[in-house]
């Protein structure tokens, strides 16, 4: 077994003593964002926050993660909340390609052995869940650039970013993170994007994970708080903590540069 610890940045109030031992000099905890103490979250974007952690609208990209018709209700794996934010969704998602800013559509499809364990036994089943080829495995109707756009299950599940309209692709992703074994780093890399605006399906999983992810590659990145299913104060508070920030869709679509 292998005991990981990790600290944890904007934990402490802006005010705190300098700690030290005998064996080296007096160290301050450093602050990465405004820091309110009493486990309050941060405001939300924009903030007077440090320079390298500011979203760059320009430089943006908006990851959609996981909304999929059998996720919506009546589906055959309904997660709550998920319909109810799908038109503010819907109105991020129109934001970005009317400002000519890359989307992606990060999708599950689940076939075979690579399954993640948790889901091994239900997809074992037989259970209809995001199925490839299936109706429900594809993007909620209302986030699709055209009716006829639909998945390419053989060149999703072969790696590829599937092109959807202009600047508008899907993307599979074998786990809950959009950036583990996927090729969406060097894609984004590739558009010069700097910044990841991240709304979808279902925070406390893939969403989340997906944040996490940015954050280890260095991106800039903001959480779109009423385009997202499942996301509550906590998740907001613990995300600010990383130095990810978050924004109502309003704000996010204000900063966006005209086309």
């Amino acid at each position: 077994m292998i005991w990981i610890t990790c600290g944890i940045m904007g934990s402490a109030p802006a005010e705190v003593k300098q700690l030290s031992d005998n064996n080296g000099p007096a160290v301050r905890p450093a602050t990465v964002v405004p820091w309110t103490g009493g486990g309050a979250v941060l405001p939300g974007w924009p903030v007077d926050v440090d320079p390298h952690l500011s979203p760059e609208p320009d430089r943006a990209a908006l990851l959609v993660i996981d909304t999929q018709v059998d996720f919506l209700d009546g589906g055959s794996s309904t997660i709550a909340g998920t319909s109810a934010v799908l038109p503010t969704l819907a109105r991020l998602v129109r934001g970005f390609r009317a400002a000519a800013r890359p989307v992606v559509h990060v999708v599950r499809l689940y076939e075979g052995a690579d399954v993640d364990l948790p889901r091994r036994t239900l997809i074992a089943s037989g259970a209809p869940v995001v199925r490839p080829g299936s109706p429900g495995s594809e993007l909620a109707p209302d986030l699709r650039p055209a009716p006829g756009a639909l998945l390419s299950p053989r060149e999703l599940l072969a790696g590829q970013l599937q092109p959807l309209g202009d600047r508008e692709w899907a993307m599979w992703k074998p786990r809950w993170g959009a950036f583990h074994r996927t090729p969406l780093d060097a894609h984004l890399r590739s558009l010069g994007v700097s910044t990841v605006v991240v709304a979808g399906c279902n925070y406390p999983n893939c969403p989340r994970a997906t944040v996490y992810g940015a954050s280890e590659h260095d991106y800039r990145t903001l959480i779109a708080r009423d385009a997202v299913s499942g996301v509550a104060p906590l998740h907001l508070e613990e995300a600010a903590r990383m130095g990810v920030l978050h924004a109502a869709t309003a704000d996010i679509l204000a900063r966006l540069p005209a086309s």
